[in-house]
């Protein structure tokens, strides 16, 4: 790691230690160092010893917000950033981020520091999903909510929501993406060089000991991931006829227990190899002297070869084995897909250039999760500063990064859940908005979200800073993606999300410039007698500045008409009975209705994991 990327990740980290200064009455600290006997033929420590400590810091975390034995459910994708070396301390932080009914999502930081260097840097940072066990009678434990004090607990809390959104439709992902052959064609199912993938199985049992037991004389979630990472990188090993390094693991969900005297048998192929990396799938099965095998684990692992200049090296194909093979070799692809797609939409920086990210129904999930977490996370920040006030109608800035934000709100005599019906048709914002002079529906991609193009007037400063039209046959267009949200918990605002993405179906219309939003949107919160606090917010791209440029100095009145014209509108089409629309919505789909109310968390069986 250059001297650069160390000092990038300190500071980063110092940022993050600086805005979360109160102490967490649920946050377990884990530190260690790096002995021998922890660490591979490198010298680096083994990663299933890493995910061991891992999943012990997590689970003492959930055990103590929870005040009962807890289980591990599910672990997310982690990313592993950086080895760790025999000397050096790992220093593991795990608290819970937010409680459902019967389980919670713990979030899990992992950074390295080297005593003799004064240095620090991150690791890997993972969410993991507790459930609690059944008390003695048998009957469910609920968990008490999570009350967030400091901005980055506010954001990890509201964003929990998406992620684990998220981790209840990856089955439909994996589904969808194999369903598009067009995806699946990038590879070649043989070749001449290529290694037959039967080479590279590997079977191994385990006898489960006390030792490998937790608390609950279960087999430790940590033990069992470890001995399915020696499994797999002895069938990468195979492959690559060389050491492989782990870099990431696909999401996980653990399908059920085992005790003490189970035989665990570990299964492991290579399903694809792309130029520098290779998947490999592994199988977890329990079993007894007598009875059926169980499946109790599966995950898939991306490994890589390096050099001694610590870059990837190319590896040899893999001729996948006839129909079950290929299978995993198709499915590899699509994981690959989700990975990629995680790593261009969610991990980009919001300042990052261009801002509009291509849009298919393919990457449409992470598209979703990106736009609404982004107006939560900027929500949630807490140095906004009052600019200005009339007539209860506020006006707020923001500056962070050199990124220009506003916030407007104010009450209005409007039940949340019926304001949020109305502003998410954004067809019938022209009618109130100055700024929206058309708005079109494109597509509604699902319940939640849509396509749109809207035309508004086109703004530029002139020298003296000054926003001026640029003439009457000059207009600016966006293609947005609107995501709503209903409230996932009793506190939690509607959401209303806006972001640019581009279609190659719509390209910029003659006489138009295309113009692109950063974060937009709305956030609806219940509050008495039937009100309801509205806030609209914008982070400023260049395109959108010019509208707010003479507005920061005081509210003028383009903030204030467009609001006072939301409340008429919002006013007048209040009295659609919000009773009748609730009981509608528990008829025409129940389900969706107890997701949106914060069910708990369900088990994931995906189709695709067996190998």
């Amino acid at each position: 790691m250059s001297s650069i990327e160390s000092a990038a990740l300190e500071n980063e980290e110092e940022e993050e230690d600086e805005e979360d200064e109160s102490h967490n009455p649920f946050e377990v600290k884990m530190s260690q160092i790096v002995m021998p006997c922890h660490s591979n033929h490198r010298q680096e420590l083994s990663v299933g010893q890493l995910l061991k400590w891992m999943d012990s810091t997590a689970c003492l975390s959930a055990e103590r917000h929870a005040g009962c034995p807890c289980v591990t459910a599910s672990m997310d994708d982690i990313h592993f950033e950086h080895t760790i070396s025999v000397g050096q301390v790992v220093s593991i932080r795990a608290k819970v981020n937010r409680a459902f009914n019967t389980s919670m999502e713990v979030g899990i930081q992992v950074r390295c520091e080297d005593l003799f260097l004064d240095r620090h840097w991150r690791v890997c940072n993972a969410f993991a999903t507790f459930v609690t066990q059944r008390s003695n009678t048998g009957t469910k434990v609920i968990l008490k909510p999570i009350t967030p004090v400091t901005q980055k607990e506010q954001v990890e809390y509201s964003v929990a929501a998406e992620r684990r959104r998220v981790r209840m439709v990856h089955d439909d992902i994996i589904r969808d993406l194999l369903c598009h052959g067009s995806v699946l064609q990038a590879e070649s199912l043989a070749g001449s060089h290529a290694v037959p993938a039967e080479k590279t199985k590997v079977e191994s049992v385990e006898l489960v000991l006390p030792p490998h037991t937790n608390h609950q004389v279960n087999t430790f979630g940590g033990q069992i991931m470890a001995w399915m990472v020696n499994v797999a990188t002895i069938a990468a090993s195979r492959l690559c006829r060389a050491h492989p390094t782990l870099r990431t693991i696909d999401m996980f969900t653990f399908r059920g227990p085992s005790q003490i005297g189970d035989r665990l048998l570990l299964k492991a192929i290579v399903n694809n190899a792309f130029k520098t990396s290779m998947e490999v799938g592994v199988r977890a099965e329990a079993y007894q002297e007598e009875g059926p095998n169980r499946h109790i684990n599966s995950a898939f692992m991306t490994f890589e070869v390096l050099d001694q200049q610590g870059k990837p090296c190319l590896l040899p194909r893999i001729r996948p084995e006839p129909v079950e093979g290929e299978r995993r070799f198709q499915e590899a692809i699509a994981r690959k897909k989700i990975r990629l797609d995680r790593k261009y939409i969610i991990s980009r920086k919001q300042g990052e250039v261009p801002l509009s990210v291509p849009w298919d129904p393919r990457n449409q999930v992470y598209l979703s999760y990106n736009n609404v977490s982004a107006l939560k996370m900027l929500a949630a920040r807490n140095n906004w500063r009052l600019n200005s006030e009339k007539d209860k109608v506020r006006l707020y800035t923001l500056e962070h990064k050199s990124a220009l934000s506003v916030r407007v709100e104010a009450e209005v005599d409007v039940p949340a859940r019926r304001a949020f019906k109305l502003l998410a048709e954004l067809r019938n914002r022209p009618s109130w908005d100055s700024n929206y002079k058309e708005c079109e529906l494109i597509r509604q991609v699902d319940d939640d979200d849509f396509l749109y193009r809207v035309v508004t007037p086109s703004v530029t400063c002139n020298g003296s800073a000054s926003p001026t039209k640029q003439g009457p046959g000059i207009l600016q267009d966006f293609i947005l993606l609107a995501s709503t949200r209903r409230p996932c918990a009793s506190g939690d605002p509607y959401v209303i999300a806006l972001r640019s993405v581009s279609l190659p179906t719509y390209p910029p219309a003659e006489g138009c410039n295309r113009g692109e939003v950063l974060c937009a949107g709305f956030t609806i919160l219940e509050t008495s007698n039937n009100k309801s606090m509205i806030s609209y917010y914008n982070q400023a791209s260049p395109e959108v500045l010019p509208y707010l440029s003479t507005d920061i100095a005081g509210l003028s009145s383009s903030f204030y008409n467009n609001f006072c014209s939301c409340s008429e509108y919002l006013t007048k089409n209040r009295q659609t009975s919000c009773d009748e629309e609730e009981g509608q919505r528990r008829v025409t789909d129940p389900d969706r209705y107890k997701r949106n109310e914060g069910a708990d968390e369900l088990p994931i069986v995906l189709s695709s994991t067996e190998l």
